[in-house]
């Protein structure tokens, strides 16, 4: 429960790089994730190169929210979602759940919290245009791009906390 309240998304980083060491347990933690008939429908692609890491900042993001605070993260990772499964295709349809969606969200959350436990910060990003990171991140078009991930060491002067709703404002209890 402490990792779960320490994990915060981080909008301050201090610009060091990330050790692969530490990238690895986090992909490890996310590869280790449940997925709807254990399809595992996520792609991941680590950008730790400045000039693409750049690139997906001034290119992929959308306009109107700035994000500046990005530029100082040590890598970026891109989680994609791999559209071949025929079953993902059509559950979606037939329940009006989009599994894979869930199964994405579930290895990024595993991936965030083994992040916060080794120290580092990270933001997920939703505000993309996932056409440019696929380009960016040489994925094939059976990829889809749902969503960036921010990793880097949080500015310890700059780490804050929002509040939350209280359990009684959230749920239902039948």
């Amino acid at each position: 429960m402490d990792l779960v309240k320490q994990r915060t998304s981080c909008r301050a980083y201090v610009p060091e790089a990330v050790p692969r060491e530490m990238l690895e347990q986090m992909l490890e933690a996310a590869r280790l994730a449940p997925s709807a008939c254990n399809k595992q429908p996520w792609r991941f692609a680590v950008v730790q190169e400045e000039s693409v890491r750049m690139r997906l900042i001034n290119e992929a993001f959308l306009a109107g929210i700035p994000m500046k605070w990005a530029v100082n993260a040590g890598a970026i990772i891109a989680i994609g979602m791999e559209k071949a499964a025929i079953t993902h295709r059509i559950a979606p349809m037939i329940s009006g759940v989009d599994y894979p969606l869930l199964d994405l969200g579930i290895s990024g959350e595993h991936l965030v919290l083994q992040a916060e436990e080794l120290g580092l910060g990270t933001c997920w990003i939703g505000w993309i245009k996932p056409k440019m990171v696929r380009e960016i991140v040489g994925w094939p078009r059976s990829i889809e791009p749902v969503s960036l991930i921010t990793v880097g060491w949080p500015d310890p002067n700059q780490r804050r906390t929002r509040p939350r709703l209280g359990v009684d404002e959230i749920v239902k209890w039948i």
